[in-house]
């Protein structure tokens, strides 16, 4: 069985652990807690493939950004989440994904951009279509989530999985090409 580390990045409060914790187990975090730094596995089977995700759900808060630089150089594939209801944590995941393209040394990193919170419609303050675009501009995909409602949270673990894969395809036929 494949193994595959995602990392899961955003501001404190967006909701990174009741994704991580719903996909995991599903179950609903109701009460926020702030993470330090959670590590889960969990067994899946994408495109019929049995795959292991080891998942580490980050620290969203600013004293803990330090720790970042690890996580990034050991992660294969990225979420970087938002909150739907607030317009500065989209804001705050730009500079994570200049980081992990920073200490990854290429623009082709596997990551998806997540608008979570997507059951809280009266309090959205970030369109659909402002996440589409930055995800466009990034060249990522682009999912929205509710980890209450758990719409679309398998979807974006199943997703990450398939972008690694795709990575590690073209970088295996790019080391072959430079041998010849």
């Amino acid at each position: 069985m494949k193994e595959y580390k995602v990392v899961v990045l955003g501001s404190g409060g967006v909701g990174k652990s009741a994704l991580t914790v719903q996909f995991v187990s599903n179950q609903f975090l109701e009460k926020y807690d702030p993470t330090i730094e959670d590590f889960y596995r969990k067994a899946i089977e994408v495109d019929h493939s049995p795959s292991i995700l080891e998942i580490l759900d980050t620290a969203g808060t600013e004293q803990f950004a330090s720790m970042r630089d690890l996580y990034i150089k050991n992660g294969q594939g990225f979420l970087l989440v938002y909150s739907i209801t607030n317009k500065q944590t989209l804001q705050d995941v730009a500079p994570m994904r200049d980081q992990i393209v920073r200490l990854k040394g290429q623009e082709n990193v596997p990551m998806i951009l997540v608008g979570n919170k997507r059951d809280i419609y009266d309090e959205r303050e970030v369109t659909q279509e402002e996440g589409e675009q930055l995800a466009e501009r990034w060249r990522c995909p682009f999912f929205e989530t509710s980890a209450k409602t758990t719409h679309n949270v398998n979807d974006v673990f199943a997703e990450i999985v398939r972008r690694i894969n795709i990575v590690n395809q073209k970088q295996g036929k790019r080391k072959c090409c430079n041998i010849l």
